[in-house]
């Protein structure tokens, strides 16, 4: 395991997964920049450089998937018995994972018919969506880590915090079901 701000192990294995979703969105970043930069010597190259956005977005899906997944089912339940669920840093975490997927899911539903005709104006429009969801996800997890997960080490008791790491040991690399 990579070193960790955190003492408990729950929050060493969400930061952990923070860092590899992190480095996945590095990747698919870059060619939103070059698009943000009109770094392409002809629309075939932006058009090939598009598909990839489209690609690496829907591999990212699956990690994204299974880590929220893992944070709403357990991590998210199991804070709010302390903080409570109704309002509050874990209402707005939630709130934050739907827009994530919002921009995404807007990418993927108006590429879903890609074709090669597609204008450079309008791969400029659709990359907005990949722009925004790293923004997000970027604060969301900056947010996560210096608001809620420091929280577990200050209130929850150590059974819970055990019961909690357990639940979380699943790999974010597996296919979601």
């Amino acid at each position: 395991m990579l070193s960790s701000q955190f003492n408990n192990k729950a929050m060493q294995i969400l930061e952990n997964e923070h860092r590899y979703l992190q480095y996945l969105m590095e990747d698919w970043h870059q060619i939103v920049l070059r698009f943000e930069r009109n770094d392409f010597e002809s629309n075939a190259e932006a058009l090939s450089e598009f598909k990839q956005l489209r690609k690496k977005l829907i591999e990212f899906l699956d990690p994204l998937k299974n880590h929220t997944d893992k944070e709403e089912q357990y991590f998210f339940p199991m804070l709010g018995m302390y903080i409570g669920k109704e309002q509050g840093p874990i209402v707005a975490t939630e709130e934050e994972h739907q827009e994530i997927d919002g921009y995404i899911g807007h990418f993927l539903h108006h590429t879903m018919q890609l074709t090669d005709d597609i204008t450079y104006a309008e791969m400029q429009k659709r990359v907005q969506d990949a722009a925004e969801a790293f923004e997000v996800l970027t604060v969301h997890m900056m947010k996560e880590e210096t608001v809620l997960f420091p929280m577990v080490d200050r209130v929850m008791l150590k059974k819970d915090l055990d019961q909690l790491t357990e639940e979380l040991k699943t790999l974010i690399t597996e296919p979601s079901s």
